[in-house]
């Protein structure tokens, strides 16, 4: 537990004045968090960054991640994300037989589908951050709160096992408990923020949010069971990888979007 809490303030000092300052300081930490991510989604099926696929999914990913203001680069190439996405596709696709096989089909079903997973929630990130402070500190505070309501409220009353085949310490009553929460968190941003939302606006979407989060800590869960795998990655002490750490906010951040909260 102390070596968890270090880890947080640390990491909290450095992401923090990074996300509130905002501009291309933040635009690079949103860059290294979401390589590191790719780099921890790709080992788990033991494909590393630094080969010829990785570097596809590397350039692909940044160039996915391009802020609005940047899209002029890509104008001037007569080009779209989507394109070099499908162009990425067929690289891969060539890949395959210049390795007689040993990068699989379903290495590069794997591949695009890591660079898209990881490339779609940290590009909202950006978005998120675009649209107001007051919206990346919603999105962190329900999902702090989500999780701290799910794993206490579960300890103290859990008698019914959510998904055991997945994440057998999760239940049910921490599920909802951890929505109730959220709920309790956006009610107090209503009261004291400027948020653009109705009270049961936000608490229809925090509601939404508060599940989704869990599903998408549901997924990390789902791979890193497939993959035999602990942790994403040891680069925070006592929390794991950079994925462990933003697997449910790599579903909420998008999900603002498409709620259109922002």
């Amino acid at each position: 537990m102390k070596q968890r809490i270090i880890t947080a303030i640390i990491a909290a000092a450095i992401f923090l004045p990074l996300v509130i300052f905002g501009g291309m300081p933040f635009v690079i930490l949103t860059y290294l968090l979401a390589s590191v991510a790719l780099h921890e989604l790709l080992r788990m099926r033991n494909l590393k960054l630094f080969s010829v696929p990785g570097l596809i999914s590397l350039v692909v990913l940044w160039i996915f991640l391009l802020p609005d203001q940047y899209q002029g680069i890509l104008s001037d190439l007569n080009y779209t994300k989507v394109e070099f996405a499908l162009l990425a596709v067929l690289l891969f696709l060539t890949y395959t037989v210049a390795t007689k096989n040993r990068f699989t089909f379903d290495d590069v079903a794997f591949s695009t589908m890591a660079t898209l997973y990881i490339g779609m929630g940290f590009l909202y990130f950006i978005e998120t951050r675009e649209a107001g402070l007051v919206y990346i500190f919603y999105s962190l505070f329900i999902i702090w709160a989500t999780d701290s309501g799910a794993y206490f409220i579960g300890r103290a009353f859990g008698k019914n096992k959510l998904w055991p085949e997945i994440s057998p310490n999760k239940t049910i009553e921490g599920f909802i408990g951890g929505i109730i929460c959220a709920v309790l968190v956006a009610v107090l941003f209503i009261v004291f923020s400027d948020i653009q939302a109705s009270l049961i606006e936000l608490v229809l979407i925090t509601i939404l949010l508060s599940i989704f989060g869990q599903v998408g800590d549901l997924v990390e869960s789902a791979l890193k069971r497939h993959y035999d795998v602990k942790d994403s990655g040891t680069i925070l002490p006592g929390h794991g990888g950079i994925l462990d750490r933003f697997d449910s906010l790599l579903f909420v951040w998008p999900l603002l979007h498409f709620f259109n909260l922002l």
